[in-house]
């Protein structure tokens, strides 16, 4: 874990070590590399999320089979609201790559009108 944040304080100091006219190209590099690490982390959670919650609807079911029908309402409902939060960090990493609220920053950046 200490290599990997090693690593990544590295990257962050090229990034403000830039050079003028490189550093809307190197902004827009660790843009789309915050949102792949974001997007990857978010599907890593709601995998594991989604485990445990089937995991958890089955040892119920399991228990008291009687009761399996409420167990799976529940469950779906909530897989749709840990799956939703993956979604709303995908929207935020499409956000990120094609409409970068912090591309202003750096006039090279700016599309020509």
């Amino acid at each position: 874990m200490k290599k990997i944040l090693f690593v990544f304080a590295a990257l962050a100091g090229s990034a403000f070590a830039a050079v003028e006219g490189n550093a809307g190209e190197t902004f827009a590099a660790y843009s789309v590399l915050a949102a792949v690490v974001g997007l990857g982390l978010a599907a890593l959670g709601g995998a594991i999320g989604m485990g445990n919650t089937a995991a958890a609807t089955i040892a119920g079911t399991a228990r008291n089979p009687g009761m399996g029908g409420k167990l799976m309402t529940t469950m779906f409902i909530a897989l749709a609201m840990i799956e939703a939060q993956v979604i709303y960090t995908l929207v935020f990493a499409i956000i990120a790559l094609y409409a970068n609220p912090f591309i202003s920053f750096f006039p090279t950046l700016q599309p020509p009108l």
